[in-house]
C-alpha cells in the first residue's frame, strides 16, 4: 500500500472483483482447516485479507456460502494438482505414494488433495445442514470421479490391474486422506508410512478371481459368515 506523503493512514489499495474472491477464499480455507467449521470465524478470514466482514457476506452471502465455496475451490485445486502429478510420475503406483505421503498441513500444489481432506472430512460431518453438506457432497464426488478415471488410464497403461475396481479404489484413497488428523491425533508414531503402504498395495493389486465383481465380493462374504452361524449337526442322538 502507498502513503499518501503527508504523514496520514496509508490508502489501501481496491483490488479487482475476482481477485478479492480469490484471496478471501485463500484465507478461509486457512481459517476453515485450522479451527472447522464449527468454529472458525468469518472475522477471522476478513482479519487475513484486511476487510470488514461485510465485504466477505457481500461476496459469499453466508458462511455457509463462503465454506462451500472453499470447499468447491478445494476439489479443482486436488483434480489440476492430480492431473499435474500424473503427468510428473512415470508410474501410476508412484503418482498414488506421492499423493499418500503428503502432509496434512502442507498447502502446496503438489499435496492439494492431502491438504484439503480435512476440509472434505470436515464438510462431510455436517450433515444436518443442506447448505453445507450438498456442495460438500458434490465437490468430494467430482475429485472421485477425477482419481478413478486416473486409475482407469493406469489400467489401460497396464500400471495397476484391471481386478481393482477404479471408483472403490478412489473412495479408499479420499478417506484415507481425510483421515489423516485423525491418525496424527491418536495413532502411534511411525505407523503412518504402513498405512500408506497398505493403501497402495489395496489398490494396486488384483482380487481374487471369485470377488472381482462388487456384488460377488458381498455375496461371497455374507455366504462365509452364514457358514460360520451355521450350528453343527447333533450327533449321537438315539432314536427313542
Amino acid at each position: 500500500m502507498d502513503g499518501d506523503g503527508d504523514g496520514r493512514t496509508p490508502r489501501r489499495t481496491r483490488l479487482p472483483a475476482a481477485e478479492r474472491r480469490e484471496t478471501i477464499l485463500r484465507a478461509a480455507a486457512e481459517v476453515f482447516a485450522a479451527a472447522g467449521y464449527r468454529a472458525a470465524k468469518v472475522s477471522d478470514v476478513a482479519q487475513r485479507v484486511g476487510v470488514t466482514e461485510p465485504v466477505i457476506f457481500q461476496n459469499f452471502g453466508s458462511k455457509a456460502g463462503l465454506f462451500g465455496a472453499v470447499v468447491e475451490r478445494a476439489a479443482a485445486e486436488a483434480r489440476a494438482s492430480l492431473d499435474e502429478l500424473a503427468a510428473g510420475f512415470g508410474s501410476a503406483s508412484g503418482l498414488l505414494a506421492h499423493v499418500l505421503a503428503g502432509s496434512p498441513h502442507d498447502a502446496g500444489a503438489e499435496h492439494a488433495a492431502a491438504a484439503y481432506g480435512v476440509l472434505f472430512a470436515d464438510a462431510t460431518a455436517l450433515t444436518a445442514e443442506p447448505a453445507l453438506s450438498d456442495p460438500a457432497r458434490d465437490a468430494i464426488r467430482s475429485v472421485a470421479a477425477h482419481l478413478a478415471d486416473l486409475i482407469r488410464r493406469a489400467q489401460a497403461d497396464g500400471e495397476i490391474s484391471s481386478g481393482t475396481d477404479p471408483e472403490a479404489a478412489a473412495w479408499l484413497l479420499l478417506s484415507v486422506l481425510s483421515a489423516r488428523r485423525l491418525r496424527a491425533a491418536a495413532m502411534p508414531a511411525g505407523l503412518e508410512p504402513a498405512v500408506a503402504a497398505i493403501t497402495l498395495q489395496a489398490i494396486t493389486s488384483s482380487l481374487s478371481a471369485g470377488q472381482r465383481d462388487r456384488s460377488g465380493v458381498i455375496a461371497h462374504s455374507s455366504a462365509a459368515g452364514a457358514s460360520r452361524r451355521r450350528p453343527a449337526p447333533l450327533r449321537g442322538r438315539r432314536r427313542t
